[in-house]
């Protein structure tokens, strides 16, 4: 029963936190992050009993956020912006590489490795939370909201070669072809998904449509969503980006619109698991003993990004 003691706690926890963010008119997902702080392992009181369960199920609710952020998307819409997409997110990259780096360096006073290790973690916007905020504010399917999701997938995917690259100041082997690796593997499996995946999987839905059982769809696509996720994961990718690639090739079907109005109340449960454990990871004893060098690197970092940005 651990397991399930613990789902409670976390959905109970969530509920509460995310009536007190709407009681306060924040985001949802504060309510939720809150909520996992108080019943995280650093806090005492009531808490989990096995954190790395309900983080294993929180990257199925980031697969499946990341899934229906790519039912919301189509190919037309992001060959429409790809120009900013890929030229502003490269460009946004690559001068926040230079600027964390430097911030890391004189505000936290850190050493070489650690600080790049902080810039590429601030590289990288969260693409589950951009979601999420938006579809709380009922902006998604905008065009600034297609722009930034659309840079947000940039700078994930520029971060794997980015981590390859540090771990060889680590000592691991360090080749150009390892640093190539992560990119080829992303263009492979995009041309895959491309190719056969939008032969396949509607051919796959139109055959399970037919038996006109709404449950039996809704497995149907939460299976290829995250099946999809799990073989990008055994490739050595994302399991987020897997899903999301399937969302968005699956866009392209007659069946878009219904798998996107189909799995999301079950996208919102498994997502606020994902907040709830990200809640989980923060120490207030830690945060404490680094007050000072934690918020004016927050808020160094907040300001230089939101310039580079803008």
């Amino acid at each position: 029963m651990n397991i399930a003691i613990d789902l409670i706690i976390v959905v109970t926890a969530g509920l509460i936190g995310g009536i007190a963010a709407k009681k306060l008119n924040q985001p949802l997902i504060f309510g939720y992050i809150i909520a996992g702080i108080i019943i995280g392992p650093y806090t005492g009181g009531i808490t989990i009993s096995d954190v790395d369960q309900i983080a294993g199920l929180a990257e199925i609710g980031a697969a499946l956020l990341l899934f229906s952020l790519g039912l919301e998307f189509s190919m037309k819409s992001i060959a429409s912006i790809k120009g900013v997409t890929i030229g502003g997110g490269a460009i946004q990259v690559f001068i926040t590489l230079f600027v964390g780096y430097a911030l890391a360096r004189t505000i936290a006073v850190w050493a070489p490795v650690p600080s790049m290790w902080y810039t590429v973690a601030i590289v990288s916007s969260s693409t589950s939370v951009i979601m999420k905020t938006l579809a709380s504010r009922g902006q998604l399917g905008t065009l600034s909201s297609r722009v930034m999701l659309g840079m947000s997938i940039v700078q994930d995917i520029i971060v794997l070669p980015l981590m390859v690259l540090l771990l060889g100041f680590f000592g691991t082997e360090l080749s150009v072809l390892g640093v190539a690796a992560p990119v080829l593997k992303v263009i492979g499996f995009v041309a895959v998904m491309v190719y056969a995946g939008s032969r396949v999987i509607p051919l796959v839905l139109k055959y399970v449509a037919g038996w006109e059982s709404q449950e039996l769809f809704i497995l149907t696509v939460t299976a290829l969503g995250l099946g999809i996720g799990y073989l990008t994961y055994a490739f050595g990718l994302s399991f987020a980006f897997g899903a999301f690639m399937a969302g968005l090739v699956l866009s392209e079907s007659d069946y878009g619109r219904r798998t996107l109005s189909d799995i999301s109340s079950l996208r919102d449960v498994f997502s606020l698991l994902f907040f709830v454990s990200i809640g989980m990871l923060l120490d207030p004893g830690v945060l404490r003993s680094h007050l000072l060098t934690t918020m004016l690197l927050m808020v160094a970092t907040t300001l230089s990004r939101g310039a580079i940005l803008s």
